[in-house]
């Protein structure tokens, strides 16, 4: 018993620098936004990211970036049990030339993806649109909201013609926002959460009674549908407030908060792990 006791301590030491670990084999995900970073130092940011505990990366797409940067990466992160999602989207996505934004994004994809190796693949699509962002939101909200939905649509089809899993980003407050259109009537993140294959949710607050607060509905929807959300916090400072970010409290105040969240959702079926925006503002999050 002593000895197993010890070698408890002794993993909970080890793992204590990263996202809450567990049994269950839960998202422990970031963004990285910045794939220059791992071109100039794959080393540094592979030993950042395995000592986080991360297990998914969703990787911007930088097409100036040689594709070379890419397979070595991927292979690498590879390597130490890291899946890696190609990441893009803009708010002009949902525009009228949005569909090409995202058709070249694909074909880009499709073409990286037939001249890798297993192990230099991407594991997935991972889009960042934030439609609302966009000017039409304000305009014509109706119409802004059918055509996120229709580059969903497409961007699934698409993902699952190369066997890759589609996953998007979504503001806790989809909840909130209804449609009405050619898909039925219903509740935006319902929707979303039923059409692809994961999503996480931006629940930026510094406090974990916040964030169970505010992914509570989106839980209940994964619950329903048999889905699982990754619940996303922030680490940048941010101009919409102290209490939308750890970035004052720092890293110790936030694994503590995710614990709690984790204590409290951990047991759903609907809960999925966690995700930390983003790589650059968190290797220089204070302790």
């Amino acid at each position: 018993m002593k000895k197993l006791l010890a070698a408890l301590l002794l993993f909970v030491i080890i793992t204590g620098g990263g996202l809450p670990v567990s049994a269950k084999e839960e998202v422990r995900a970031t963004w990285l936004w910045n794939p220059w970073m791992f071109v100039e130092d794959e080393a540094g940011t592979l030993t950042f990211l395995e000592s986080k505990n991360v297990n998914k990366v969703y990787l911007q797409i930088d097409r100036e970036v040689p594709r070379e940067a890419y397979r070595s990466f991927i292979s690498g992160a590879s390597d130490i049990g890291i899946s890696i999602y190609a990441l893009d989207g803009a708010p002009d996505w949902v525009g009228p030339n949005g569909r090409v934004y995202q058709e070249n994004m694909l074909s880009w994809m499709e073409s990286y993806q037939q001249n890798a190796s297993a192990a230099e693949q991407f594991g997935g699509v991972h889009l960042d649109v934030e439609p609302y962002l966009y000017s039409g939101w304000v305009k014509n909200q109706k119409k802004t909201i059918t055509a996120f939905q229709d580059l969903l649509q497409e961007a699934k089809e698409r993902s699952a013609s190369m066997n890759l899993p589609l996953e998007v980003d979504l503001p806790f407050w989809f909840d909130e926002i209804s449609y009405s259109n050619k898909y039925g009537k219903g509740v935006l993140a319902e929707w979303v959460i039923t059409r692809v294959d994961g999503v996480t949710l931006m629940a930026y607050r510094d406090s974990s009674e916040a964030i169970i607060e505010i992914v509570k509905e989106e839980i209940a929807f994964a619950e329903k549908h048999g889905k699982a959300v990754v619940i996303g916090v922030e680490t940048m400072a941010s101009g919409e407030g102290n209490h939308v970010t750890f970035y004052e409290e720092g890293e110790a105040f936030m694994q503590k908060e995710l614990s709690s969240v984790k204590h409290h959702y951990g047991s759903s079926p609907g809960f999925g792990g966690f995700a930390v925006h983003h790589v650059g503002s968190w290797k220089t999050m204070k302790q």
